[in-house]
């Protein structure tokens, strides 16, 4: 009896372990045929990363970096200036660009100044960068969108550690004026020997009653931007030579006058980057010329500014600078030219991280407000 119930059990094992129905393994044919799919899987997959088309993710071609800048200022007032000591979060950005494919991408550039946005706040939240760049034959690029005017050399490229001194020049600032971006289109094209060229149709300055022919103030940022009159900015760069760029730039603007009589406008600016070893210079000139009777009489008719700056860098990690800069927004008229003088250091412990100290020191004609002293600064790129 008990053999009985070990027999049973061990036939319900035996029937419980076994498969359902038997299987007969593959034929060689078939292998061989399984093994074609799965090359031919492989390759296409191989083929789809090295064109660049990987799986599709939208994430893969999408790339985010930025930089930052914190500034001090200690400086003393005269000629009716207030004395300045004050800790700045100047610029937050955040960069967000798309490659689409390897013809046609998308770059973007967001920015918070002043560290606080909104009602009361001292800081505003801007979009200054947001345009499509198009691949066309004959090395030509088209870009469209809202883009930095290719004009100077801080408009473009004015990451902290890419220059000296802890705030921007005031020459750039004042007369380009830096940073400036409109809307429109552009076509760009690289040639032989380091010949590069743009043209660009946009928006344009208008100028408002509160300051009249007041370039920097002209700006609209393309937010609601009077559209009705246009501007065309042309370009030349040439890099031929290792450590030089020479640029010219020149910019027509249709009307640059919110209100009142037409002011068309000519902007004309040249520059020169050369860097030898530890030597480095840069040099700027700019000049406006604004074309109406009312900017004459204001003295607004002519605005122009100039800055030299020599440098030496001491190590990989140290360099100094001086500069000389002088510019006037109201050279229509006598006086009103406004000098100053910068020397200090960058101190870059690594490539895009820099620690800044320079010197300030005005002189200004016509009893304008000088502000005197030293500024200290923090910037990185990543």
């Amino acid at each position: 009896m008990r053999l009985n119930w070990m027999t049973a059990l061990g036939v319900a094992a035996a029937i419980l372990a076994a498969p359902a129905h038997a299987e007969e393994p593959p034929s060689n044919r078939e292998l061989y045929e399984l093994y074609k799919v799965q090359q031919e899987q492989i390759d296409a997959t191989a083929d789809a990363v090295e064109n660049g088309e990987a799986t599709g993710r939208w994430f893969e071609k999408t790339r985010l970096g930025g930089y930052g800048e914190v500034h001090f200022n200690f400086l003393k007032g005269s000629s009716g200036a207030k004395n300045k000591s004050e800790a700045d979060f100047h610029r937050f950005v955040l960069f967000i660009n798309h490659e689409y494919s390897d013809k046609i991408r998308f770059f973007s550039e967001i920015e918070l100044e002043h560290a606080s946005a909104g009602e009361g706040a001292p800081g505003e939240v801007e979009l200054e960068q947001a345009f499509i760049e198009f691949d066309l034959p004959l090395r030509i690029m088209a870009t469209g969108g809202l883009f930095l005017l290719p004009i100077g050399i801080l408009n473009e490229t004015h990451e902290p550690p890419t220059f000296y001194g802890v705030e921007r020049n005031p020459v750039e600032k004042n007369i380009i004026p830096t940073t400036w971006w409109e809307g429109g289109g552009m076509l760009s094209r690289n040639f032989d020997h380091g010949l590069s060229t743009n043209l660009a149709i946009t928006t344009g300055l208008h100028a408002d009653n509160e300051s009249p022919f007041n370039i920097r103030s002209g700006r609209q940022k393309l937010a609601k931007a009077d559209a009705s009159d246009v501007a065309i900015t042309g370009r030349v760069v040439y890099r031929g030579v290792p450590g030089l760029e020479l640029g010219v730039s020149a910019q027509w603007s249709e009307n640059i006058a919110a209100t009142g009589s037409k002011t068309p406008a000519t902007l004309f600016e040249t520059h020169v980057i050369y860097e030898r070893g530890p030597f480095g210079l840069r040099a700027l000139y700019a000049r406006w010329d604004l074309h109406s009777a009312a900017a004459e009489a204001a003295g607004k008719d002519e605005q122009y500014g100039f800055y030299v700056e020599p440098s030496f860098r001491i190590n990989e990690w140290v360099g100094v600078f001086g500069r000389y800069n002088q510019f006037n927004t109201s050279a229509g008229s006598a006086g009103g030219t406004k000098r100053q003088y910068d020397i200090g250091f960058n101190f870059w412990p690594h490539e895009n991280v820099v620690l800044k100290i320079d010197g300030q020191f005005q002189s200004n004609q016509g009893g304008a407000e000088e502000l005197d002293g030293v500024n200290l600064g923090l910037g990185f790129i990543f």
